[in-house]
């Protein structure tokens, strides 16, 4: 365990200058010592250093403590699928019926990461975001997580080879599959670990792929994919695709929790299917501070159309993380244990939602800079409570973007 790695989490969960007290409550939250000296000298080495450089020294990995979220979200990324509260997107490979399967090599223990490769991670994500949000987000929810979009397009590229690796790895602003592979052996236990055991946050993060049978698979490949990215592999006969949906449907379930029952729809996989590719997430995390049931009230919810609809909302009297900026307000939610925390950013005018959304997908370091560090009296506070659910075909938006 390395009091770099808790810093670097401590980043990730919206802290941008971690104390010393952050650092120790994540060691803690997984039974480890905290080493004062060790944390005083990180503090005070940050204080002229960026912190990714510090963290590109070391090769542990900090396990069991998940970052962000939110409240209640199952997101599933597979084939042409469909989910219950969540949103599922990609890949199921029926392009290019290339009977081989020719995996890379990789070393997934070294791992570097600068502050340039942190910054690409953030504007691939904002990247995929805009595209949903001018598309399949112009006139209805979206909930998806931009992570583990990368996550599986990791899997492809680390599986692809020629002009076809070497476009994938420009989108993702990478310069080699060795590089996504070691991001991802030190990034999914970082972000995806399960924290539900400490009383934090149930988090289930899942990866799976199933290739025909013809396709042969590269130990190399298989190693990687096992020890990198946690994921299942098997090889399957697509010769009945509707029991290879029904298998894929099963898995999905099972990593939801039964919020996402159906994640291949009827007649999405077929006889020349090669490949599905499948990416899971639930997570459910308790808040740091609990609403009170009994406060909570209906009140109108205003939809971006003109109209209202009357909603739950959560209603409190405590101060709060909350901060006005320039034409929209941020809150920042804790959640319990660990330093990480829900952001909710509103417009200051019912219809400044669009414009919003721009800046934020636009103007750099939008997510950082705005941000509430300290609590603050509120008046009339209010918090609607909702479920919304929805569906992409991520294939279609990926092959607009790469």
């Amino acid at each position: 365990m390395k009091v770099e790695a808790a810093y670097l989490l401590a980043v990730l969960g919206g802290k941008t200058s971690p104390s010393a007290e952050d650092l120790k409550d994540i060691l803690g939250s997984v039974g480890a010592v905290a080493d004062d000296d060790r944390i005083q000298l990180l503090l005070s080495e940050v204080e002229s250093k960026d912190i990714t450089e510090l963290i590109a020294s070391g090769r542990e990995k900090l396990a069991s403590v998940p970052s962000g979220g939110g409240d209640a979200i199952a997101v599933d990324t597979t084939g042409d699928g469909f989910g219950g509260m969540a949103t599922p997107a990609t890949a199921g490979a029926n392009d290019e019926a290339n009977e081989s399967f020719p995996f890379s090599d990789c070393d997934p223990d070294s791992f570097t990461m600068d502050p340039k490769e942190a910054s690409n991670l953030t504007d691939v994500s904002l990247k995929i975001t805009t595209h949903l949000l001018v598309t399949e987000g112009k006139s209805k929810n979206i909930v998806y997580s931009p992570l583990s979009i990368q996550v599986m397009l990791w899997l492809i590229t680390a599986g692809s080879k020629g002009p076809t690796q070497d476009q994938m790895l420009s989108f993702l602003k990478s310069n080699s599959v060795d590089q996504l592979n070691s991001l991802a052996s030190h990034l999914v236990p970082l972000v995806f670990a399960n924290g539900s055991a400490r009383g934090g946050p149930c988090l289930c993060f899942a990866n799976g792929l199933w290739v025909k049978k013809s396709l042969p698979i590269k130990p190399a490949f298989k190693q990687v994919v096992d020890s990198a990215y946690k994921a299942t592999i098997k090889q399957v006969s697509f010769k009945n695709p509707e029991e290879v949906r029904r298998e894929v449907n099963l898995w999905a379930e099972k990593a939801t929790k039964g919020l996402i029952t159906e994640a291949l729809p009827p007649e999405s996989i077929d006889k020349k299917t090669m490949l599905v590719i499948s990416n899971a997430l639930y997570f459910k995390g308790p808040w740091k501070d609990k609403f009170k049931a009994s406060k909570t009230k209906e009140y109108d919810f205003h939809l971006i159309n003109g109209t209202s609809v009357k909603a739950q909302f959560m209603t409190s009297d405590e101060d709060q993380f909350v901060k006005a900026f320039d034409s929209f307000k941020v809150l920042k939610l804790h959640y319990a244990v660990l330093v990480a925390s829900k952001y909710k950013r509103l417009p200051n005018t019912r219809d400044g939602l669009p414009s919003l959304v721009e800046r934020v997908c636009t103007e750099p370091n939008f997510l950082d800079r705005y941000c509430p560090e300290t609590q603050v009296e509120v008046g009339d506070f209010k918090v609607p409570r909702f479920k919304f659910s929805s569906s992409f075909k991520a294939s279609d938006i990926l092959k607009d973007l790469v």
